[in-house]
């Protein structure tokens, strides 16, 4: 199933911030994945630290220009893209400058953004809105970090009958990125007013890490472990889900970790 179409959405990739697990899997996954044949799509947000002259970021006029309702308030969305060096993989940015032009991730010197709700919001809903416009449709998307967690409550709620979506499989890469106490107490009402019914968020009446991400793999088709030790209310949630799990892999110098990786896509993907 080499030809499939694969939507990576990341909280963070090389070279563009600094490495982490996650950011050089992410790279590493886009570059590898499509030199085995898939056909992918990247997407991160346009952090401001990110330095556009450096990396080559151009806005996508024919993209850009949309305005996304966040609790009420209009936010516009921008479109950017650049290319990784030397591996020949594009990576589109979503920018906004409301939620993306501080020069920091999701902290700073003062502590956890209170609008990383509504930024993650953004992200998710940004991303998803440019994959329509480019007339593409993924087969599979593979979610990496809490930030990019929105992304599967969308596709099984405000996108689950749109044909772009409808028949997609969602893949959450789990890792050890929770965030201190909680998300902004009315989480809970932005996500219902993005079109998910309420009856469906009562885990997001407390929305922390761990409750969130709960919640987020209840709709993933899959699950791959990417730390030696994930947290055990997801762990506890797992072993009662039936959900298939990739487990954690701590050798990432050869080549058959992504052959896991893609034989994990298949399996998944060939699942009914």
């Amino acid at each position: 199933m080499s030809n499939a179409r694969i939507l990576y959405v990341c909280q963070e990739i090389t070279p563009y911030l600094p490495e982490t697990d996650m950011s050089v899997l992410c790279r590493t996954l886009s570059q590898s994945m499509q030199e085995r044949g898939y056909e992918i799509r990247t997407f991160m947000p346009r952090y401001g630290l990110i330095n556009e002259r450096r990396n080559q970021l151009h806005e996508v006029i024919r993209l850009s220009g949309m305005n996304l309702i966040i609790d009420d308030n209009d936010h516009q969305l921008i479109i950017k893209v650049a290319s990784i060096p030397s591996a020949r993989v594009q990576i589109y940015f979503i920018d906004n400058e409301d939620y993306f032009h501080r020069k920091a991730i999701v902290s700073d010197e003062n502590g956890f953004f209170d609008d990383n709700d509504e930024r993650a919001i953004f992200f998710a809903r940004g991303v998803l809105e440019t994959v329509k416009k480019l007339r593409w449709t993924p087969d599979i998307v593979h979610i990496h970090g809490w930030f990019s967690s929105i992304v599967p409550i969308y596709l099984r709620n405000t996108f689950a009958d749109d044909p772009v979506f409808k028949k997609v499989k969602i893949i959450v890469s789990l890792y050890d990125d929770a965030f201190p106490g909680t998300l902004n107490e009315n989480f809970k009402a932005k996500i219902a007013g993005e079109g998910v019914p309420l009856k469906k968020l009562e885990l997001l009446s407390n929305p922390t890490y761990q409750n969130l991400m709960q919640y987020v793999l209840s709709y993933a088709d899959g699950v791959i472990l990417e730390t030696a030790a994930p947290d055990a209310q997801l762990m506890e949630y797992l072993s009662h889900s039936g959900k298939p799990v990739l487990p954690y892999q701590p050798d990432k110098s050869s080549s058959a970790y992504l052959d896991s990786y893609q034989a994990f896509y298949n399996k998944i993907q060939a699942h009914e």
